[in-house]
């Protein structure tokens, strides 16, 4: 008897959970973002509604694409770690393109320089690459410089492509 009398209210209030989950209405939580990427879109409560399924159980589902890509070209990310390897590596997303470098001194050179390279399209192509230099005493890299790394990493990037074709 007690049983149900402790029973019948924590089940009523989780239908009434389950119940609000479903609702999808609107109200404060649809002007919020979801922090996705830097241009992301609004996501309003209709967007989670129809992400999730339309339900509770929505949000349980593995919904993934599993045909998802990454769209950053392997060649230029392989080539950029490899030329600038005398460099510690901060921190690198190959979902976004972006490798940033600490402070190095090339081999037999004298002047320590930081990176930051964005790959920024799946095309081995010098538009979708990006490096800015920095050097620890000046600050800017003379454009020679730059333009010399970046024809470095690219180059590299073609021997690798051509590499893997011969296979």
């Amino acid at each position: 008897m007690t049983l149900w009398k402790h029973a019948v209210p924590v089940l009523c209030g989780g239908a009434l959970v389950l119940l609000a989950a479903c609702g999808g209405r609107g109200g404060a939580d649809a002007a919020r973002t979801t922090p996705t990427g830097l241009d992301a879109a609004p996501m309003t409560a209709q967007d989670r509604k129809a992400k999730s399924g339309g339900s509770i159980l929505g949000l349980f589902s593995n919904q993934a694409n599993p045909n998802t890509t990454v769209e950053v070209n392997k060649y230029l990310w392989q080539a950029s770690l490899e030329v600038l390897n005398f460099l510690p590596i901060e921190s690198v997303d190959p979902f976004t393109g972006v490798i940033v470098t600490g402070y190095g001194a090339p081999p037999g050179g004298g002047r320590a320089y930081r990176a930051t390279v964005y790959v920024q399209d799946p095309a081995l192509d010098a538009r979708s690459l990006k490096v800015a230099l920095q050097s620890r005493g000046g600050g800017a890299v003379s454009a020679e410089t730059q333009r010399a790394v970046e024809d470095a990493i690219l180059t590299r990037a073609r021997q690798l492509r051509v590499r893997d074709s011969n296979l």
